[in-house]
């Protein structure tokens, strides 16, 4: 079982230890995404995939809105929107958004290594959990978008761990389609499809992309 393998060709964007050298900008859509250092699991049991969301609403929620996620024992996928400059501004009390961007960087900074340093901590290992490029893809259209949705909620699949996405836990499909989780935005996720009916229709499809580059 390859669970890379939806990963490979993906183009990298220099980070791990240059977070603050990566902008992004105020109400543009991203496709964040990493893998494990080495193509190792980052994700080995059900209270790492629980504390790796738990440190991405702590750091990276109050300064984004957040699509969809899927979270693979050995990388992970986030679509997220940047929110507005006014927004973040407000979230960190600056004054002028020159500020307000190095924070943006600085949080994903803070959200990886959190997690990084109690993962090695449990496993009782040293080093790099994930790779140290973490990348983004901008993206600019919406049918893009709604690609890109399936795309990451068909991860599992691809990877032969589940035969349909909502029998997945660690990705947000079920989440939005119940339309339960306070960090996600369903609905305005759904709109892209119209309604619930073609959302949950386009999952049954094969995806439209097989990678992302």
């Amino acid at each position: 079982m390859n669970t890379s393998k939806n990963l490979e060709g993906l183009s990298d964007l220099r980070t791990e230890n240059s977070y603050m050298a990566i902008y992004l900008e105020p109400d543009k859509f991203y496709h964040i995404y990493n893998r494990g250092n080495g193509n190792e699991d980052v994700f080995t049991n059900a209270d790492n995939y629980r504390f790796f969301l738990e440190k991405f609403k702590q750091y990276v929620a109050p300064i984004v809105n957040t699509y969809c996620y899927c979270l693979m024992p050995n990388h992970f996928h986030f679509l997220v929107q940047v929110k507005s400059d006014k927004e973040v501004l407000e979230v960190f009390k600056f004054e002028n958004s020159e500020a307000c961007s190095k924070a943006i960087a600085n949080q994903f900074g803070k959200f990886f290594n959190a997690y990084a340093k109690a993962y090695n901590s449990q496993q009782n290992r040293k080093g790099s959990v994930f790779m140290k490029n973490f990348k983004r893809k901008l993206v600019k259209d919406k049918e893009y978008l709604r690609k890109l949705v399936h795309y990451i909620h068909n991860n599992p699949i691809e990877a032969e761990l589940c035969s349909v996405p909502e029998e997945y836990p660690y990705s947000s499909y079920e989440q939005i389609i119940t339309n339960k989780s306070t960090f996600i935005k369903s609905q305005e996720i759904i709109s892209w499809f119209n309604d619930i009916e073609n959302f949950i229709c386009f999952h049954k499809l094969s995806p439209a992309l097989k990678d992302v580059d």
